[in-house]
C-alpha cells in the first residue's frame, strides 16, 4: 500500500531524511575541525620538536595526531552511512510513488526514464558531491585561518577561492548545451533499443537486422558526438582547475618560505599554510568535479516533482458496494496522443446490468479507445463513465479494478507464473494463497481454458517470460481472458477475445460468454467475428469516433450486414 501523504512530491519525502542530512552536516563540521591537526602537527614538529630536540613532546603529539586521524576516519564514516541510509529512506517513500505513477501515467513526459531518474538523484545523495556541499561552509574558515597564518597567505588562499568557482561557473556555460542535447539523444536511444529487442523476432524474420543495427549506430553516432565535444569541453576546464589547485600550493609554499626568510612567520608556518591552503580548495575543487552530477541531481529532482505533481493526494473516500453491473457513458471525448485530431467524439450511452453489447466498426473508428476508456485504462478528455451512477473518478482505481474484468486487444501477460498472470498477482498483494489457487482454477475452468494450462510444463505454474514469450498468441488470448473473469468481475471488457482462437477457441469463448450473461455478467465486446452474436443483445455500431448506431442486435444487424450475413448463427445447445 503507498502512503498517500507523501503525493505532495519529493519534497515531503527529503523532510522524512532531514535528521539524516543534519547529522551529516553536525559530522562535517566535526570533521573539517580535525582537519586542522595534520596542520597543527606541523607547526609543533617544525618550531618546537626540532628546535629543541624534543622527543618526548613528539611521542605525545604524535600520539595526539593519530588519536585525531582516527577520530576523523570514524566520524567520516559515519556521516558516509547517514548519507546511505538518507538514500535508502528516501527508496522507501519516494520508490513506490514513483513506479505508481509511471504506471497510471506512461505517457507523461520523463515517465519512462522516471526511475532511472530516481536512481541517479539517489546516487547522488552519497557521492563525493554531497560531502564536497556539506564541506563548502568551511572554506571561508580555513581562509580565515590563512590570514591569521600571515595575510598574503590569506590573500593567496583567498584568489583560489575565486578563481576555481570562476572555472567551474565557465565549464558549466560551455558544456551544458551539449550534455543536454546528448542525455536527450540517449534516452532516445535507449528506448528505440528497448523496442527493438520486444521486437527482436520480427527483426529476424524481415531481415532488418542489419537495418537496425545501422540505425541504432547512427543514433549512438549522434550521442557520441555531443558527448564527445562535451567532454573535450570539460576535460579542458578540469585540465585548468587541476593546474590551478597545484600552483596556488606551490606558489603558498614559495610565499611562505619567502616570508619565513623575512622572518615574518615560523619555519612550521612555510609547510602549514601550503596544507591549509590545499584544504580550503579541497571542497571547490570536489565540487567542480561532481558539478554535472549534482545539476543532474537537481534536474531529476525537478523531473520527479512535475511527475507527482500532477498525482492525487489521498483521502478517506467513502467505500462504494461493488457495482450491479450498470454503465453509463456521458460525453466521452478523447483527444489522439498527438493533439490534432479526435479519436472518440462525445460517446454518449447506457447499458443496463447483465447486457451483452457487441461494438463493432470499421478499424479506426474509436473501438479500442472506447473499451480502453471503459475499463479505466484511459482517462477521457472530457466526459464522465459511471458505474451504478457513481462516477469513476469517485472510486478507488485499485478497488473498482477487482469489479472489472478486461481483456486488452494485446492480450499482454507478464513475466511470471500463469497462475499469478490469472489472478493478477494479488499473492503481491498479500491475499490467502489458498482462495487465490481456487478463484484461478475456477475462472481458468469457466473460459475453458483448464485443460490447455495442465498440458503445459508445470501447468499453472508454468513460467512466461518477459513480454509473454513461450507462449502461441491462441493461448495468450485465452489465459488473459481468464485472467479478465478471475474473481467473478460485474462488469467485462473484451476486446476482440477471438482474435487468435481457433475454432475450439471460439467454441469455449463462446460458452463462456453465454455462461457469463446467465450469472449476469454486463459484458462488452468489440469484435468483428460473428461467432459472438447468438449471446449479444444489443449493438454498438462506431464509426470516426463517434456512435453511428446503437440498439437491439436484430435491429442494427440487417442495417450493417449483407443480406446472406443478416442470419445471427445458432448456439451449441440450439
Amino acid at each position: 500500500m503507498i502512503d498517500q501523504p507523501f503525493r505532495s512530491g519529493p519534497v515531503a519525502a527529503f523532510a522524512l531524511c532531514r535528521r539524516h542530512f543534519v547529522a551529516a552536516a553536525v559530522f562535517s563540521a566535526l570533521v573539517n575541525l580535525l582537519y586542522i591537526a595534520p596542520t597543527l602537527y606541523m607547526l609543533q614538529v617544525y618550531d618546537r620538536v626540532v628546535p629543541t630536540q624534543g622527543l618526548q613532546t613528539l611521542a605525545f603529539v604524535t600520539l595526539a595526531l593519530l588519536l585525531a586521524l582516527a577520530t576523523l576516519a570514524l566520524l567520516d564514516r559515519i556521516r558516509i552511512r547517514l548519507l546511505v541510509r538518507a538514500g535508502a529512506q528516501l527508496d522507501a517513500v519516494l520508490a513506490p510513488l514513483v513506479l505508481d505513477a509511471t504506471l497510471g501515467r506512461p505517457d507523461a513526459p520523463f515517465a519512462r526514464q522516471a526511475i532511472r531518474e530516481f536512481d541517479a538523484l539517489k546516487g547522488t545523495l552519497s557521492g563525493p558531491g554531497v560531502l564536497a556541499v556539506f564541506d563548502a561552509p568551511w572554506v571561508p574558515i580555513y581562509i580565515l585561518v590563512c590570514f591569521l597564518v600571515h595575510p598574503l597567505i590569506g590573500l593567496l588562499a583567498l584568489a583560489g577561492g575565486l578563481v576555481l568557482p570562476a572555472i567551474a561557473w565557465a565549464n558549466e556555460r560551455a558544456t551544458r548545451t551539449r550534455l543536454d542535447r546528448a542525455q536527450a539523444i540517449a534516452n532516445a536511444s535507449y528506448l528505440n533499443q528497448e523496442a527493438l529487442l520486444a521486437a527482436a523476432e520480427s527483426v529476424r524474420a524481415l531481415g532488418m537486422r542489419r537495418a537496425m543495427v545501422s540505425r541504432q549506430l547512427r543514433h549512438r553516432e549522434a550521442m557520441l558526438v555531443a558527448q564527445t565535444g562535451a567532454s573535450f569541453q570539460g576535460g579542458t576546464y578540469l585540465s585548468v582547475t587541476r593546474f590551478a589547485r597545484l600552483a596556488l600550493q606551490s606558489l603558498a609554499l614559495g610565499l611562505g618560505a619567502l616570508l619565513a626568510v623575512d622572518n615574518q612567520i615560523s619555519g612550521g608556518a612555510i609547510f602549514a599554510s601550503s596544507f591549509l591552503i590545499a584544504r580550503a580548495l579541497a571542497p571547490i575543487e570536489q565540487l567542480v568535479g561532481s558539478w554535472r552530477p549534482i545539476a543532474q541531481a537537481r534536474q531529476s529532482f525537478r523531473k520527479l516533482e512535475a511527475l507527482l505533481a500532477d498525482e492525487p493526494v489521498g483521502v478517506d473516500a467513502t467505500r462504494l458496494p461493488a457495482p450491479t453491473g450498470a454503465l453509463d457513458l456521458e460525453g466521452i471525448t478523447v483527444i489522439n496522443e498527438a493533439r490534432d485530431s479526435v479519436a472518440l467524439r462525445s460517446v454518449s450511452l447506457r447499458v443496463a446490468p447483465g447486457e451483452v453489447v457487441a461494438i463493432v466498426g470499421p478499424s479506426g473508428a474509436g473501438k479500442s479507445t472506447l473499451a480502453r476508456v471503459i475499463a479505466g485504462a484511459l482517462t477521457p478528455d472530457r466526459g464522465t463513465v459511471r458505474f451504478d451512477g457513481a462516477d469513476a473518478r469517485d472510486w478507488d482505481p485499485e478497488q473498482i479494478a477487482r469489479h472489472l474484468g478486461y481483456l486488452p486487444q494485446d492480450s499482454l501477460l507478464l513475466a511470471g507464473s500463469i497462475s499469478e498472470n490469472i489472478a493478477r498477482f494479488a499473492a503481491d498483494r498479500g491475499e490467502d494463497r489458498a482462495l487465490i489457487d481456487s478463484a484461478v482454477i475456477a475462472a481458468a475452468k469457466k473460459v475453458g481454458a483448464d485443460d490447455l494450462i495442465r498440458r503445459l510444463p508445470g501447468g499453472y505454474d508454468h513460467r512466461i517470460a518477459p513480454g509473454g514469450r513461450g507462449l502461441s498468441a491462441g493461448q495468450t488470448q485465452r489465459i488473459a481472458l481468464a485472467r479478465a473473469v478471475y474473481d467473478n468481475p460485474s462488469i467485462l471488457i473484451l476486446d476482440e477475445p477471438n482474435a487468435h482462437l481457433d475454432a475450439e477457441g471460439d467454441a469455449a469463448l463462446l460458452t463462456a460468454l453465454t455462461q457469463l450473461k446467465a450469472e449476469g455478467r454486463t459484458i462488452l465486446v468489440v469484435s468483428h467475428k460473428r461467432g459472438i452474436l447468438p449471446v449479444v443483445d444489443r449493438m454498438l455500431v462506431m464509426r470516426e469516433g463517434a456512435i453511428e448506431l446503437f440498439g437491439p442486435r436484430d435491429a442494427v444487424l440487417p442495417k450493417i450486414a449483407p443480406a446472406r450475413l443478416r442470419r445471427v448463427p445458432a448456439t451449441a445447445n440450439s
